[in-house]
C-alpha cells in the first residue's frame, strides 16, 4: 500500500452514535468555509475569555456516543483532555450536509439534549440558514431560525417585516455574544 493510502486509511474519521460506528464523509468547500466563518466569529469574541471554541475535535460523552461536532464551545476546562472534549461541550454546532442531516436532526440532537448541551445550532448550507436551540427545562427548544434573504425576497418585504429580521444570532453563553449571518455565509455562492 502506498504511503498516502496508509496515512489515509489511518485517518479515517468516524462518530460512535448510540454504540453504531458512521464513517463520516469529506465535507463540501461550503461546509470547511461555514465552519471557517463560525470559528473565525467565535475566536474573535471569545478571545482572553474562559470559553474556547474548537472545531473538528472529538467529544467523549461515553463508549456508547462519541461525536466530532463541527464546531464547538467549551467553558469548563476542566474537561478538555490532549486527545479531546470529556464531557459535556456548552455550544454545538452542526453544519448538515445530505449524508449526515437526518444524524444531525435526530440521534446527535437527542444526545446533545440528553447530555446537556446549553445550546445547539444546526446549519443548513443550500439554504443559507441555521436553526438555533436553547436548553429550557432540560429540553432543547427551537429559539428561531436565521436565514439569509436573496435580493428579491428582500425588495418583496415590507418595511415592517424587514425590522423584524433577525440579522445576527444572539449567543446564550454571553450577554454581549453576537455573530452575524453574513460572517457565517461570507464567501458561500
Amino acid at each position: 500500500m502506498d504511503s498516502a493510502l496508509a496515512y489515509k486509511s489511518e485517518r479515517e474519521d468516524y462518530e460512535i452514535i448510540n454504540g453504531q460506528a458512521y464513517m463520516m464523509a469529506r465535507p463540501s468547500t461550503n461546509h470547511m468555509l461555514i465552519e471557517k466563518n463560525v470559528v473565525t466569529a467565535f475566536q474573535n469574541y471569545l478571545k482572553g475569555k474562559r470559553c474556547i471554541p474548537f472545531n473538528e475535535v472529538d467529544v467523549f460523552f461515553n463508549d456508547e456516543d462519541n461525536f466530532i461536532p463541527d464546531v464547538i464551545i467549551v467553558c469548563d476546562p476542566d474537561i478538555i483532555e490532549d486527545d479531546g472534549i470529556h464531557g459535556t461541550p456548552d455550544l454545538v454546532v452542526e453544519i448538515a450536509s445530505p449524508s449526515t442531516a437526518r444524524r444531525d436532526r435526530m440521534e446527535k440532537f437527542a444526545a446533545y439534549e440528553k447530555y446537556g448541551v446549553k445550546e445547539y445550532w444546526l446549519i443548513s448550507p443550500n439554504e443559507k440558514r441555521v436553526e438555533v436551540y436553547i436548553r429550557k427545562d432540560d429540553k432543547l427548544i427551537l429559539d428561531n431560525i436565521y436565514s439569509v434573504y436573496r435580493d428579491y425576497e428582500w425588495k418583496r418585504l415590507t418595511d415592517e417585516e424587514k425590522a423584524a429580521v433577525c440579522l445576527e444570532i444572539k449567543v446564550s453563553l454571553y450577554d454581549d455574544f453576537y455573530v452575524k449571518l453574513e460572517d457565517i455565509f461570507e464567501d458561500i455562492k
